[in-house]
């Protein structure tokens, strides 16, 4: 057991020592949380929309990942385009490590032809990550018989927390059955190291699917959708469909060979609620207890635009 102890907390302190390149939190449930997403989805419902977010990852292993996330957008006749704002955070590890988010965007709509439109999206940011160093333990505390019970020698960083603004820039194309979108983030690749030099990767997200009306029955349709991100060396591929009957909204994806993912959602009136669960097929199965994920969307109505708005058709979870 104490080898395991001192293996953690080793990887621990190469962590802080070295430099580290840190991943983005990842919401299963992408478009009820389209601004994080790309933030070219800004004002595509047109009207004021409300989005809130929950993901706990991995409940099982001590340490788990516990993100939350709130965004506004609509658009706005003043301004030719879509505003949003969006603030997250973050929580890793009970709280080692936490990262505070907050983000304004704008997006502008061109309607190329009668039938297909692109959105133009440009994000500008500020985050703060912070570190409980008392709440570390190092390799060098470790007593061979009472474990963690001395002192340790590592020096804290000079500071406990580190903020850095933040870029990000989308585009989508979209008609009224189908849609492809791209969005980059971290475009300066902000540094975020607490002790040495750690520029924070810069992510690309490539998204596409359809919305296929199914003839045979009534208020029914079906939408394929794939949507693929790289950041640094870590990178993920998520195969899935949707299936929408009425208020109802089931779905399944694959991801990467890492875990398949169930989402039940319902839709009535100006609310959208959706659940998802990760079920972990890789070596973690039997000790992570997946990933649970709430959503929870608003769109209020608003005055008629006198002319013709054209909104994206892709799924609301």
């Amino acid at each position: 057991m104490n080898k395991i102890f001192a293996v953690c907390c080793i990887s621990i302190f190469v962590f802080m020592c070295r430099p580290a390149f840190a991943q983005d939190p990842a919401f299963t449930q992408f478009y009820a949380n389209p601004l994080y997403l790309n933030p070219a989805f800004a004002g595509s419902v047109r009207c004021p929309r409300v989005c809130m977010n929950y993901r706990n990852e991995w409940p099982a292993i001590q340490g788990t990942y516990v993100t939350t996330s709130a965004s506004y957008d609509q658009f706005l006749d003043g301004v030719a385009g879509g505003v949003g704002i969006i603030a997250y955070n973050d929580r890793a590890g009970k709280g080692i490590l936490n990262t505070n988010y907050l983000g304004a965007m704008y997006a502008y709509q061109l309607n190329v032809s009668r039938g297909f439109s692109l959105k133009f999206g440009l994000q500008a940011s500020y985050f703060q990550k912070s570190i409980a160093w008392d709440k570390l333990t190092f390799g060098d505390q470790i007593d061979a018989k009472a474990g963690f019970v001395k002192q340790t020698n590592e020096i804290a960083p000079p500071s406990s927390t580190v903020g850095k603004p933040d870029f990000a820039a989308g585009i989508l194309g979209f008609s009224k059955r189908y849609f492809v979108g791209f969005a980059a983030h971290h475009l300066t690749q902000p540094d975020e190291g607490f002790i040495t030099y750690s520029p924070l990767p810069m992510k690309i997200t490539g998204h596409a699917g359809a919305v296929i009306p199914i003839k045979s029955a009534e208020d029914m349709s079906i939408s394929p959708n794939i949507l693929f991100q790289k950041q640094q060396e870590f990178q993920q591929l998520n195969l899935g469909v949707y299936l929408v009957k009425g208020p109802l909204v089931g779905g399944l994806w694959y991801r990467n060979q890492d875990a398949f993912i169930l989402l039940l959602g319902f839709q009535t009136g100006i609310i959208k609620f959706g659940y998802s669960y990760d079920v972990t097929i890789s070596k973690l199965a039997n000790a992570s207890a997946g990933s649970h994920e709430i959503s929870l969307s608003m769109v209020f109505p608003c005055k008629p635009k006198k002319k013709k708005f054209r909104t994206i058709s892709c799924p609301s979870f």
